[in-house]
């Protein structure tokens, strides 16, 4: 299966179901454990949810945005004491993919990094096939009626309606080798797996130390992240000139996925964050807009 043929478009193909299970396993970016994943096919209805099968009871944790437990750097979903954190790449790779009923089993609280991006997961995915679960098209994205914003400072998250699902990002660093980035993508025009998908996470070389001080990534290496000096990168080359905005944009539908169905709209962020993402997933669920 080619996995660059997956699109989402105002009327796409239907949901699909995977054909075998899914197995990865890695370093987590902030906690440093090494986890292994297996993702099976999920009951039709049943959505996308993690299990942590290494507790007790393996208890359940919807992907869902009242799951959210925390968004320091990535995003963390919690059920009582059970969690599992950076899962916004995984799901960003499902959404897309158009599998909506999935089982994620995890042996520990941090999903694997893999090489930062989502590319390994779309490509493991894409080697045990696909099927559709549900015959015939799906219905067609309910437009969203009415715009919906979040800001904090001059950052901020909109959704706007639009005649296409869109995705806009701005990013402004500093360092000269990030400075300011503008990218926009529509998967009805492009691919995910070529355009986003390879886009791997980012960091400062200037805040490692204080960010290791504050117990986070401590599994990140030059192998699963990109950093970026004053002087320029540490570890070119890059996949793309605008990697990093391109990154921000996967970041951003995966978390998004937490809504569930996603309206048709334009979104658009700036200088945003995960907790950012998460504030217009549950305005957009509160006003109701979404459906």
């Amino acid at each position: 299966m080619n996995p660059s043929s997956h699109r989402l478009s105002v009327k796409s193909q239907p949901p699909q179901g995977l054909v075998a299970p899914v197995e990865c396993a890695g370093v987590g970016l902030h906690t440093g454990t090494v986890t292994r994943v297996k993702i099976l096919p999920g009951a039709v209805g049943e959505g996308r949810y993690f299990v942590r099968v290494d507790l007790p009871g393996c208890p359940v944790i919807p992907a869902r945005f009242d799951a959210v437990h925390q968004t320091t750097l990535s995003t963390e979903l919690a059920i009582a004491e059970a969690s599992v954190r950076t899962v916004e790449h995984l799901l960003a790779a499902l959404m897309t993919m158009g599998v909506e009923d999935a089982r994620i089993e995890v042996d520990g609280p941090e999903m694997p990094l893999l090489d930062g991006s989502a590319l390994p997961w779309v490509e493991a995915i894409a080697e045990v096939g696909l099927v559709p679960t549900i015959p015939g098209d799906r219905p067609e994205i309910t437009p969203l009626s009415a715009a919906v914003s979040v800001y904090e400072g001059d950052a901020f998250v909109s959704a706007i309606p639009s005649p296409e699902l869109r995705f806009s990002y701005g990013i402004d660093f500093p360092e000269p080798a990030i400075g300011n980035q503008w990218h926009s993508w529509s998967p009805s025009q492009s691919s995910f797996v070529t355009d986003i998908a390879p886009a791997r996470t980012f960091g400062l070389a200037r805040q490692i130390e204080q960010l290791q001080a504050a117990g986070l990534i401590k599994g990140g290496s030059l192998d699963n992240a990109l950093v970026c000096g004053e002087t320029g990168w540490i570890n070119p080359p890059l996949r793309f000139p605008n990697e990093p905005v391109r990154h921000k944009i996967l970041d951003l539908v995966g978390d998004l996925s937490l809504l569930g169905p996603l309206p048709l709209a334009h979104f658009i962020a700036y200088k945003a964050s995960h907790k950012l993402h998460i504030q217009l997933v549950r305005a957009l669920a509160e006003s109701r807009v979404q459906i």
